[in-house]
């Protein structure tokens, strides 16, 4: 990861140096890749190289299609081979108010205004619905940023005649929308200019020189804001929250001022401040973000501090305290261990420098969120785009009940002399069975964030995870698993190819939260039964070896497949004869559901 890419940037360090960064990140091996059509109302060369950067920089591949300038609805609305061609994973329309070509006239009665406002609306509505149909791909699309000039002053809001009227209540029908068709999203660029003054964005030099809707030295927050946006559709969010404690969480030093002594609530302004930030930081869990504490302090000082009475977090807000004096960087690897992520999955949250600094050199992958005030902090943090959200599973929403389980059922392995019994004292049932309209987009979710227990490591984009579950030549499985500590919800996923008597296996994934509970074998033994039934003889393993997915390297031989071939890379191809297979699964209950 590029320091200088990560946010707060350098808007103009990132457009003079932008050829270097780029060749950097090419040279970089691995990637997700996904195919991106850009349909422009305006120039867009400099936001689709802007854009390439940040995707790298999270770990995107990105390979671009650009229409012509100005040629959107066209190349939208007709027979286009040439974009057909490129079969685009992603569409997003980059289009602004510069492209609407008929606005209201102060003149117009409220009946031409509301016609106006339609034919302006269905102009888009087509054109996403022909798309949707022809590319069955996830669409983007820009709303509308605010007019730069207000011919009428504040009454532009409240007449139907006025542009800002017209403006707001056409990103209304966008977001209705939106919020009923769930592969629309929407690049919201009138909070973004908002954001970076009006002004500036919309300064008309960079559209009468150059055809840009926005000014040049806007696009680098144009384009990572884009980048968020795409970054959680291929499962690239962060998932949690590294904090430290005094002058982040509250203002002092508890170990020095004691309880009583640290500024959080409603008694002071620096007080009120802390608990924004405080408030702001629990309502993540509610989208299913860990919280976690990497503090230097006495355990006993962390918890007074969490339970101040003027605090909103508490400790059991938090899925894991790390209190002590050992390095931070220890204490956050500990904490992924723990949690059996990666340590890239945590976003570093500290005031001081020093220590942002040392998580910056000695783990390169975790982001770290400078800040200089407490207020600072909030801003920095909520622009960062780290945990955006473009779908909000029921997996999701339950995350932290479901580590936080995790952590019960580790607490109660510890009462048990025998592993195997304590996997029996948990009562697991799993739900193993065919790919489903409802959980594809969990499913394909989870194919795009697992890379430590995956063997290929293959992703998939929602429209190839479509094509896969009505493709008859594949076998797949997906499978959730609850116990008497929780729900887990959707956990593991098989996808194998067949190809005569045998079946070739594409993908197997499963979450780090059930690591070490026979999962695997549960799902390997319902994948030999559906290959028996049928009449596959032979089942192909394949393991890609990355930097994340050793832990997968010989799974296959645990399951009892033989090696046949591995080459230099390390690359491995294994073999299971499904006529000398016994079930191994031993501890999980199977609620039989038959797979279509």
């Amino acid at each position: 990861m590029i320091q200088e890419l990560c946010y707060p940037f350098d808007a103009d360090f990132i457009l003079t140096n932008r050829r270097r960064l780029l060749k950097t990140l090419r040279a970089q091996e691995g990637g997700v890749p996904v195919r991106i059509a850009v349909l422009g109302g305006s120039t867009t060369s400099d936001i689709v190289k802007t854009l390439e950067l940040f995707l790298r920089n999270r770990g995107i591949a990105p390979e671009f299609w650009e229409s012509e300038y100005a040629q959107y609805w066209t190349d939208a609305m007709f027979e286009n081979p040439s974009l057909e061609a490129f079969h685009p994973d992603l569409i997003f329309i980059h289009t602004s108010s510069r492209n609407i070509k008929e606005f209201p006239g102060v003149r117009d009665s409220r009946e031409v205004c509301e016609h106006k406002l339609e034919q302006v609306y269905q102009h888009f509505e087509q054109m996403w619905e022909r798309l949707a149909s022809v590319y069955g791909c996830p669409v983007i699309q820009n709303n509308f940023e605010m007019p730069l000039t207000r011919l009428m002053g504040n009454r532009e809001a409240g007449l139907p005649q006025g542009r800002i009227d017209f403006l707001t209540r056409l990103n209304c029908r966008f977001y209705d929308y939106a919020a009923s068709h769930p592969r629309f999203y929407i690049h919201d660029i009138n909070y973004l200019s908002a954001c970076y003054g009006l002004d500036q964005w919309l300064d008309p030099t960079y559209w009468n020189l150059y055809k840009y809707a926005l000014a040049v030295p806007a696009i680098p927050e144009f384009a990572y804001n884009l980048s968020n946006i795409i970054c959680s559709l291929m499962g690239k969010n962060k998932k949690v929250l590294a904090l430290d404690l005094d002058n982040t969480l509250w203002g002092g030093v508890i170990g020095d001022d004691g309880q009583a002594g640290i500024e959080i609530g409603q008694e002071t302004s620096v007080g009120q401040s802390y608990a924004e930030l405080q408030s702001y930081l629990k309502a993540h869990k509610d989208i299913g973000v860990l919280l976690t504490v990497i503090s230097k302090n006495d355990y006993e000082n962390a918890i007074a501090g969490l339970e101040h009475p003027g605090g909103v977090l508490r400790p059991d807000d938090f899925t894991l305290i790390k209190a002590n004096w050992e390095p931070k960087s220890q204490n956050l690897l500990e904490a992924a261990e723990t949690l059996n992520l990666l340590p890239e999955s945590f976003v570093f949250v500290d005031d001081n420098p020093a220590e942002r600094g040392i998580i910056s050199a000695q783990l390169p992958d975790t982001p770290t969120v400078p800040f200089d005030t407490v207020e600072e902090c909030l801003i920095r943090l909520d622009r960062s785009g780290y945990f955006e959200v473009t779908e909000l599973s029921a997996d999701d929403a339950r995350r932290v009940e479901m580590y936080k389980a995790n952590a019960e059922r580790q607490a109660a392995a510890a009462k048990f002399a025998s592993y195997h019994d304590f996997l029996l004292s948990m009562n697991m049932e799993a739900v193993i069975r065919d790919f489903d309209p409802v959980s594809l987009p969990r499913i394909t979710q989870l194919t795009n964030k697992s890379n430590q227990f995956n063997v290929t490591t293959k992703r998939y984009t929602e429209s190839e995870m479509e094509a896969v579950s009505r493709d008859p030549k594949y076998v797949r499985l997906y499978g959730s698993l609850k116990d008497q500590f929780g729900d887990n919800g959707i956990v593991s996923v098989v996808i194998g190819r067949q190809e005569d008597a045998a079946l070739h296996i594409e993908l197997w994934l499963m979450s780090c939260r059930v690591l070490k509970r026979d999962m695997e074998l549960a799902m390997l033994d319902r994948l030999v039964e559906e290959a028996q039934n049928r009449g596959i003889r032979e089942i192909y393993g394949y393991y890609y070896p990355t930097a994340k997915n050793s832990m997968v390297k010989e799974l296959f031989g645990t399951f009892g497949f033989s090696r046949i071939e591995e080459d230099e890379k390390g690359n491995t191809i294994w073999k299971l004869d499904c006529s000398e297979y016994t079930p191994k699964n031993q501890v999980i209950s199977i609620k039989k559901e038959s797979i279509v």
